[in-house]
């Protein structure tokens, strides 16, 4: 099995104004755990545009300064789209517990993409704890995710 997420590098979050309400919510979550973050926003949750936030989280993990990130927005599809543009990134949308361990058990996912819209908090705070405790498992599923980028 490989390494767990080092959280010893803050983790990147980002939302849109569908997703800002959700991502204080998570934020809480975080410093309760004391784990570093930095939130590239949306600050309100006034009507922006998804991708503007997307994309520096999705560059943030990309580059390897940060240990996982996290995207909200309603239905968190806009901010999944985004983030897996970036070729470091495999980004995943979570809607339970089961769906974001196997984000990570076999997709080695490093971004977890919540739709706020549509799943209660709690739900929201169980998924964060079980992306951040969950390892990859290799092996066949390494073979696979090798096979993901297009470069």
């Amino acid at each position: 099995m490989e390494a767990i997420f080092d959280t010893q590098k803050p983790v990147a979050i980002g939302s849109d104004h569908a997703g800002f309400e959700y991502k204080q919510y998570v934020i809480s979550f975080l410093e309760g755990k004391g784990l570093a973050f930095k939130d590239f926003g949306a600050h309100s949750s006034e009507s922006v545009d998804y991708p503007d936030f997307a994309h520096p989280v999705a560059a943030a993990v990309e580059s390897g300064e940060y240990a996982f990130g996290i995207l909200l927005c309603g239905s968190g599809n806009g901010v999944a789209i985004t983030a897996n543009k970036h070729q470091g990134v495999r980004a995943a949308l979570c809607w339970d517990k089961e769906i974001a361990e196997l984000a990570r058990k076999h997709n080695n996912a490093n971004v977890l993409c919540i739709p706020a819209r549509f799943i209660p908090e709690d739900v929201a705070e169980v998924m964060v704890e079980a992306f951040i405790s969950t390892a990859f498992e290799g092996g066949r599923h390494e073979d696979r995710v090798n096979k993901i980028c297009c470069g």
